[in-house]
């Protein structure tokens, strides 16, 4: 199981940074009369782990969902693969096929499963593939069942979501999204619904899956693991984004004090 554009040596020490998969210029976001996103740039390298953190409502899973084609954002670009560009500014908006341009190339885990509780395991992982995609049966079922087996479900193929234990559900949930065979992975806070002693299995998936070489944007509150996992940490606040940088640096002295202001409330919060 690998990305389709795995990174090359480019990506080690002192070689230049690797070519852009994601680019984000001046996304914004309201709903009704309240802001959402202010003016959001990003760019992701292939290969490269951009973890998200911040306070609940800063509009961190609004990016991940804009960046989906789940929500049509008001003004900036996006870009996934120098191939897509998406340019929510122009008249007239994006099209359904245009949102869906950004699904093909990308594939989000959720917080919360949302896999289809009437379906059973294969069958949600069969669906996305399969229906959406159009590709052949016989085929994703081989790569669902090699992907299901290593994740330690092999023996869940029948079982339906209800029958599983969260972090089985979560697994599911991966590898839902790897079938797609997508560019770009988004993780929308994959442990918070987790009990923490599974919180740990999932965890060690996503590791394995930066070591592999796959592009991922995360929104954790996993501050060890973002550590660990990317290779850059964003703070969002109110809409915008406060600071980024290498993760060892910022999550041990961020230059705002806004920055420092969370992360004190994070690691101790009473």
């Amino acid at each position: 199981m690998s990305p389709t554009d795995l990174p090359t040596d480019a990506a080690t020490a002192g070689a230049p940074a690797p070519a852009p998969l994601l680019t984000v210029r001046g996304l914004r976001k309201s709903f009704g009369t309240n802001q959402v996103l202010e003016s959001i740039d990003l760019t992701v390298g292939r290969g490269q782990v951009l973890a998200l953190i911040g306070p609940s409502g800063s509009g961190k899973t609004t990016i991940l969902r804009c960046l989906n084609g789940l929500e049509v954002a008001d003004g900036g670009a996006i870009t996934i693969g120098g191939e897509v560009t998406i340019d929510f500014g122009r008249v007239p908006a994006p099209s359904r096929r245009d949102l869906a341009a950004l699904r093909d190339r990308s594939a989000m885990v959720f917080q919360h499963y949302n896999l289809f509780p009437h379906k059973t395991v294969l069958e949600n992982v069969l669906e996305g593939p399969v229906v959406v995609q159009r590709r052949p049966r016989a085929e994703v079922t081989a790569e669902a069942l090699a992907l299901l087996d290593r994740v330690g479900l092999g023996d869940k193929i029948d079982a339906h979501p209800f029958e599983l234990s969260g972090g089985q559900q979560q697994r599911v949930g991966i590898v839902r999204a790897l079938a797609l065979r997508p560019q770009l992975l988004l993780f929308d806070e994959p442990t918070s619904s987790l009990d923490p002693e599974l919180v740990g299995d999932v965890l060690r998936l996503i590791k394995e899956l930066a070591v592999e070489g796959w592009t991922m944007v995360i929104v954790t509150h996993e501050l060890e693991f973002a550590r660990e996992v990317a290779t850059e940490v964003a703070f969002v606040d109110a809409g915008t984004i406060v600071e980024h940088g290498d993760p060892k640096q910022l999550l041990r002295n961020p230059t705002q004090e806004r920055t420092r202001q969370f992360l004190h409330r994070l690691l101790f919060p009473f």
